[in-house]
């Protein structure tokens, strides 16, 4: 007689079931709307533009990928450098049909971009895909004054800004010294151009734009950011604390942090900064910015910056290699009071660090009235007492908007602007005062770390 085993006396656990379609598609949306930006989709103003932008680099790229690498010519780096391309719906010998309206493409000195996208370590297929792929891109609302537009890529390593024709006119003629200075310092904080182009539609005005790397492409949060000039006229936001949060971009008088470098990261910072406003100087070039990226490393310093709302680290997008073990990290971490963000990169995984990006540092409180009597005045600034303690953090930061040259119009505006303010306190003044005024003020944002 077979004698049956004994029933367990608890039962097996069925797994849940798979959540709803909805659910994943509200999530989805909610992940959406935390990122910055808008997405361009069908029937978003700019959805026409951004299929002829993704022709046009699809083209390019692809036809110049095919072709060997040569040695550049001094006929690359000519202004009249520049090719024309029909892009007609119905396709051509030369191009894909398309579901867009008629419109013309031009690429200027295409040879040397794409000598600078490779000196750069841009690979022409991740490029092509970013910009090019399934994913759409976002529009980012202007942070400044030009009435430029801004795209991102999905991924965040490429941002395409609209320009003016004066903008890309002083690109190109100082295209040469550019691709020299990039060439010979490997660790410059200048923007990263990658292209430039321009599209025409029928019945539209031309559309000029650049195609450039993002200095706060990051694994971690930026949670404030910062465009620093040292100057003073009209340097602050118009908005309550309430209202600042990670995409609102500061300005110089909203800085109330010094920065604390280690002895080597400090001494590289101010010899490069010295040499890129020497090269900015000697192209007449003015009105550039520091864009500051900070990500606070914990709970403790992000509430020192007064965030009351939780954050959640982004997932692992893989968008920059920039962790040396590889991997993807724990995404959230979750407690009784909410979701609040860690800082769980281990010490066997440490972000990789060079100069500009992922660069450890200790964020002081400093009297803003301190800072502010540099700025109005263009006196020493000393650091006030830290209040509270330092922050542990990560700083992201390079030089941007350095397409203005000291035209006319800048000379009307110095001039203009000097009745109703400090000479010394404007932006717009010659060059050789802003990039001495620009690095002073840089040596008081960051200063050495004591040993």
């Amino acid at each position: 007689m077979t004698v049956q085993p004994p029933a367990p006396f608890f039962r097996t656990m069925t797994p849940p079931p798979p959540r709803p379609h909805r659910v994943l598609e509200e999530e989805e949306q909610q992940q959406e709307a935390r990122r910055p930006g808008k997405a361009i989709r069908k029937g978003h103003r700019s959805h026409g533009l951004m299929l002829n932008l993704q022709l046009g680099i699809s083209y390019s790229v692809g036809k110049s990928s095919a072709l060997p690498f040569k040695k550049l010519l001094a006929s690359d780096f000519d202004p009249r450098e520049k090719v024309w391309t029909r892009f007609p719906p119905e396709g051509s010998k030369l191009t894909p049909p398309h579901h867009s309206l008629d419109f013309r493409w031009k690429d200027y000195c295409p040879a040397v971009f794409r000598h600078l996208r490779k000196l750069f370590g841009v690979d022409p297929a991740d490029y092509m895909l970013a910009i090019c792929g399934n994913d759409t891109l976002r529009e980012l609302a202007s942070p400044g004054k030009s009435g430029s537009c801004f795209f991102i890529t999905q991924d965040d390593r490429f941002m395409i800004k609209t320009v003016k024709k004066a903008e890309v006119k002083v690109l190109i003629r100082m295209l040469r010294s550019y691709y020299e200075h990039v060439r010979l310092h490997k660790s410059t904080l200048l923007t990263r151009f990658y292209g430039t182009h321009c599209i025409k539609q029928v019945g539209c005005p031309k559309v000029r734009f650049v195609i450039m790397g993002n200095f706060c492409c990051s694994e971690y949060k930026i949670h404030r950011r910062f465009d620093l000039k040292g100057s003073s006229h009209g340097r602050t936001i118009d908005k309550t604390e309430r209202k600042i949060d990670e995409t609102t971009t500061l300005k110089d008088l909203d800085l109330d942090y010094a920065f604390r470098l280690q002895r080597f990261w400090y001494e590289e910072l101010m010899k490069q900064i010295q040499m890129d406003c020497i090269f900015l100087e000697t192209q007449g070039i003015m009105d550039y910015s520091l864009l500051l990226g900070v990500h606070f490393r914990n709970d403790l310093s992000v509430s020192k910056i007064g965030l009351s709302q939780p954050i959640a680290l982004p997932r692992s997008t893989g968008k920059r290699k920039s962790f040396e073990g590889g991997g993807n990290f724990c995404e959230q971490c979750f407690m009784e009071t909410g979701c609040r963000e860690r800082d769980l990169i281990t010490e066997s995984r440490r972000p990789f660090v060079q100069l500009g990006m992922n660069m450890p540092a200790q964020a002081e409180r400093s009297s803003k009235r301190m800072l502010d009597k540099f700025l109005l005045n263009e006196r020493h600034l000393f650091i006030a007492a830290p209040s509270g303690g330092p922050c542990d953090v990560y700083l992201f930061f390079g030089i941007i908007d350095i397409l203005q040259d000291y035209d006319i119009t800048k000379k009307l505006e110095h001039a203009y602007k000097s009745f109703q303010a400090n000479p010394g306190r404007i932006s717009a003044v010659d060059p050789k005062l802003y990039s001495r005024r620009f690095q002073d003020f840089i040596r008081r944002v960051f200063v050495k770390q004591q040993q």
